[in-house]
């Protein structure tokens, strides 16, 4: 216990010598560059932050030094399949909200207006699709990893492109979840942004690693409740401040920001219906249906019964979220209607407003700064968690003991679950360096997001929903959604960049602005995307459905020139429940036919398969171009 002590004072030493160097600085000038250095964190502040981090090592260190059962990777990775369906609501809540939506949804309604919130609906879509389609075949497998399935269903080939896109994806994306926010909050509460990344990622590598996924769902709870609490109580807080409910609609509605209808986007538009409800839909799909952290928490409760449970709880809890978060957006408009920071020069990027808004209006209350930020960093920290232990269970299950064929025991694999998890820590925390460098390539990491998750989506759907798809489809099919959606994404990066490309924002003033001589200035971007190539337009929130539809067409084409795949040699485990029915009543219909007996290829009659049933179906060994598997190669429990 003597390292705990150590790294909890200094924690205390980190955080407390930051302070008082905040507490020293003094404000020479009041140009609007430099008005955001008014506002520092008081000591009160540091001990609402130090607390929510305290909390969440003490979990960590209490399923490391109390739980002694987690012996097993089972364990490790997947908490021993004991938690509830409430944690575990909570915990995919955490880990789909990072600290960029938090900062980013604020900001989008006071720039663009409500449009986005729309995507509130496609979670209620993606929820029963995932629950109905998707999530009985995990359950019943229960894989460690999800992409065990591909070499089931495909090839190992297929696995070992799924897992390392997965890697390369989570890696980038949270180095970028965690800076970008911290960044934020640097310029505007005076808070170091290095300390802040730090603080996330040493908490982060520390409960992670040592309490596995128990602690990782626990934490996320606890973090949940504190993230909510926090942007509640701002919204509560501003919402009297400018003079409450009614005037804050009547803001929104006069400025045009209540759009929840926009049909059409014509030049300089940012997002329409069509692209926020089935856009956003294959966008959520993704993160419930076939992604890697999600499955490991769906497979943390016992039965699909209470994966159900949880998956509509934490859809209702995400909504709640996306609403406060962008009602608070219409409070930043009412507040800052007639001087917008941003423009003013008061803050340098939208992400500030919220935290500007905080430290401007409420500093004088002594730890609602802090409770603010804890919730900021609550959410960066179910982000990182989650990340880390899903790269974790990846890189076991699917190199070290799958495509490098290592054999060792449960015991040892959890050991080397937990080493991993520290490795993959610091691996993110070395990309933070190379973000910073990135500047304005941010948005392409964040997009580069949606990109994988398409195709990975695409993947799993030509395994459980086409059974004549094959090795050869599949692969051919990721690969050239992967290359047609990276060139895509990147050049709208690079026009972007460029200016070429730039949403017409809604009208703000600088009217009222203290350190600004002009009357009123009405504010919108240039509308000089004519000449822009038109794939280039397209509305980020298209791009999984994009790479989605690409890899399964792809897939699908490729996979009938190379020879289908014969339907009635797939395991109908490995099937979604309602292409199971069908391929039941096929080979009825073809056994009456040809006189004689199909075997059926379901290797239980219950839903509780043993984890290992089918791992004879995919033979390691087998070809690429083998895509008939001989009889032996298929093996059923007893």
């Amino acid at each position: 216990m003597t390292g705990n002590r150590v790294f909890v004072l200094l924690l205390v030493w980190i955080m407390f010598n930051d302070c008082g160097a905040s507490d020293s600085e003094t404000v020479n000038n009041t140009t609007c560059s430099d008005l955001q250095k008014n506002y520092f964190f008081a000591w009160e502040d540091y001990v609402v932050i130090f607390a929510v981090i305290l909390i969440s090592c003490a979990i960590g260190i209490f399923y490391c030094a109390c739980d002694r059962k987690q012996i097993t990777s089972s364990d490790f990775l997947l908490g021993g399949s004991k938690t509830g369906s409430f944690p575990m609501a909570m915990s995919l809540t955490s880990g789909f909200i990072t600290a960029i939506e938090l900062l980013g949804n604020p900001a989008e309604m006071y720039n663009f207006g409500i449009q986005l919130w729309m995507c509130c609906i496609s979670l209620f879509l993606v929820v029963p699709l995932t629950s109905n389609l998707y999530l009985p075949v995990f359950m019943e497998l229960r894989l460690t990893s999800c992409y065990e399935y591909l070499q089931l269903r495909f090839h190992q080939s297929a696995r070992t492109f799924g897992s390392t896109l997965y890697i390369i994806q989570m890696v980038l994306y949270t180095s970028v979840a965690v800076y970008a926010p911290a960044l934020a909050l640097s310029n505007v509460t005076g808070l170091n942004v290095y300390l802040a990344v730090s603080l996330i990622y040493v908490v982060c590598i520390f409960y992670a690693s040592q309490g596995g996924m128990k602690a990782v769902i626990i934490t996320d709870t606890f973090q949940a409740l504190v993230l909510i609490g926090s942007i509640l109580a701002i919204l509560i807080l501003g919402n009297n401040l400018v003079g409450g409910t009614s005037v804050v609609f009547a803001d929104s509605l006069n400025s045009k920001r209540l759009n929840f209808l926009n049909m059409y986007v014509g030049p300089g538009g940012r997002h329409d219906v069509w692209a926020v409800i089935i856009g956003g839909t294959f966008y959520w799909a993704t993160m419930f249906c076939s992604n890697q952290a999600s499955i490991q928490k769906y497979l943390s409760v016992e039965t699909l019964k209470e994966a159900k449970r949880a998956l509509w709880v934490s859809c209702w809890g995400l909504t709640l979220i996306f609403t406060i978060n962008f009602y608070t957006g219409m409070i930043l408009y009412s507040a800052f209607k007639n001087c917008d920071p941003v423009h003013s020069g008061e803050i340098f990027a939208s992400d500030e407003l919220l935290p500007y808004f905080v430290m401007k209006s409420f500093s004088y209350l002594k730890g609602i700064p802090g409770f603010f930020v804890a919730g900021i960093f609550s959410a960066s920290l179910g982000t990182v968690a989650a990340a880390l232990n899903s790269l974790a269970a990846v890189s076991v299950k699917d190199f070290l003991t799958g495509a490098f064929g290592i054999s060792i025991s449960e015991s040892r694999e959890a050991q080397a679950a937990k080493w991993l998890s520290i490795t993959f820590g610091i691996i993110s925390f070395g990309f933070v360096l190379l973000v910073e460098e990135l500047g304005s390539v941010l948005q392409a990491a964040l997009s580069f997001n949606g990109m994988i998750g398409g195709i990975t989506l695409g993947m799993f759907s030509l395994g459980m929903f086409f059974p004549w798809a094959n090795t050869k489809g599949v692969v051919i099919g990721s690969l050239s959604a992967l290359v047609v959606i990276l060139w895509i994404g990147i050049g709208a990066q690079i026009v972007t960049m460029q200016g070429a490309l730039a949403p017409i924002r809604k009208e703000t003033s600088l009217a009222e602005c203290a350190c600004f001589n002009s009357s009123t200035r009405l504010l919108s971007a240039t509308e000089s995307e004519t000449k822009v190539f038109a794939l280039y337009k397209i509305s980020f929130l298209w791009y999984s459905a994009i790479s989605f539809s690409l890899t399964v067409v792809i897939g699908i084409l490729f996979s009938f020139l190379t020879g289908a795949k014969n339907a009635c040699q797939v395991d109908l485990a490995l099937l979604s429940p309602p292409i199971r029915k069908l391929m039941r009543r096929y080979r009825e219909n073809l056994s009456e036919s040809a006189g004689f007996p199909i075997h059926d290829k379901m290797s239980t009659k219950t839903s509780k398969i043993p984890r290992h049933f089918t791992y004879g179906i995919a033979n390691l060994a087998v070809d690429l171009k083998d895509e008939k598997l001989p009889e032996e190669y298929v093996t059923t429990s007893s």
